[in-house]
């Protein structure tokens, strides 16, 4: 194994120390218990927005910290879920009167930690799930469908409405709106490795790709022959289409992320194989996002992302946002 590390045992705290290093503009990090704040948390008259999970699949969540998107991210040890007081204490950094609503990737560990961490919040909470992954409606991760990359734009279309003041109840149904609408699935070309294990979390074959992988690794649809660019965004497309049953003429957000050890020149070219799958579908699409922002370490591939809009989805896309990892309008 060969990465730019010190020690396993160090990894993310010292990627943390760094991060705000790099971006003490727009978040502090505290330590024991961890977690990411914006920087002028807590904000006045607005519900505080809480995301998380393991580590491993920056710059998800806490490079969506900031003005627009999560008022505090909790990053967990990498692929492992944040612990219940880890969310306690990034809560107690950012709520005000207006209640917290938790954004909770569909892993078990997730939303086992993110549920107790709620029994015990002070004040008025509520959640909403992402399982926008269409490969697999399960895993030894999960019960029913993943969260991944349509985890990003729940969470953008949401800071958006909560920074605009919207109420918690008005924020629960437009983030479970926007799963609704949202569908993804992915593809691997190799694995991963997680440092403390120091190997490929599975094998590829020299032409094998794992199609509809996990973001952490975890087996997909099935796995294939590496067939070319086109053939596989015509798969991926019409699996996500088949899920969310998006309308001809209908404006959809195409994100094609990557997922960590893929070029760029490699996913601009998946936007181009994608579009015209779209654009075969009578799909028109209004807005477009690409690049690595749920990744899964350096895991070469990438992932892409429908979700269906209408004027409002949009307005809120739209919406200024300043973080590290998004940043428009301002």
């Amino acid at each position: 194994m060969k990465k730019l590390i010190n020690a396993v045992e160090d990894v993310l705290s010292e990627s943390l120390e760094g991060f705000a290093l790099a971006h003490a503009d727009l978040v502090r990090v505290a330590h024991e218990p961890t977690f990411v704040v914006r920087r002028d948390a807590p904000v006045a008259g607005k519900v505080a927005l809480i995301s998380g999970g393991g580590s491993g699949h920056e710059p998800l969540h806490a490079g969506f910290v900031g003005a627009g998107m999560l008022d505090a991210a909790c990053p967990g040890q990498v692929f492992t879920s944040p612990t219940p007081d880890q969310v306690l204490a990034a809560a107690e950094a950012v709520a005000g009167d207006r209640g917290v609503l938790l954004i909770v990737k569909n892993y078990s560990g997730d939303v086992m930690n993110f549920e107790m961490a709620a029994e015990m919040l002070p004040g008025a909470s509520a959640t909403v799930l992402t399982n926008d992954d269409v490969a697999v409606e399960g895993s030894t991760y999960t019960t029913g469908r993943r969260g991944v990359a349509g985890t990003v734009i729940v969470e953008k279309i949401v800071g958006a409405a909560a920074e605009a003041g919207a109420d918690l109840d008005t924020l629960k149904a437009l983030g479970e709106r926007v799963n609704r609408a949202t569908g993804s699935m992915g593809v691997a070309l190799t694995s991963c490795t997680v440092p403390a294990v120091g190997r490929p979390t599975f094998d590829l074959g020299a032409d094998e790709i794992e199609l509809g992988v996990g973001i952490h690794g975890e087996p997909g649809r099935e796995r294939v022959r590496l067939a070319p660019a086109d053939a596989l965004a015509e798969q991926m497309i019409a699996a996500i289409c088949a899920s969310i049953e998006p309308r001809a003429g209908e404006p959809v957000l195409l994100h094609v992320n990557g997922f960590g050890g893929t070029p760029l020149m490699e996913l601009y070219l998946m936007v181009r194989s994608a579009a015209r799958q779209c654009a075969d579908r009578g799909l028109t699409i209004a807005r477009l996002l690409v690049g690595n922002f749920t990744t899964s370490l350096d895991m070469a591939g990438c992932s892409l992302t429908l979700t269906r809009l209408d004027d409002e989805l949009i307005r809120f896309w739209d919406a200024p946002v300043h973080t590290s990892a998004l940043r428009w309008g301002r």
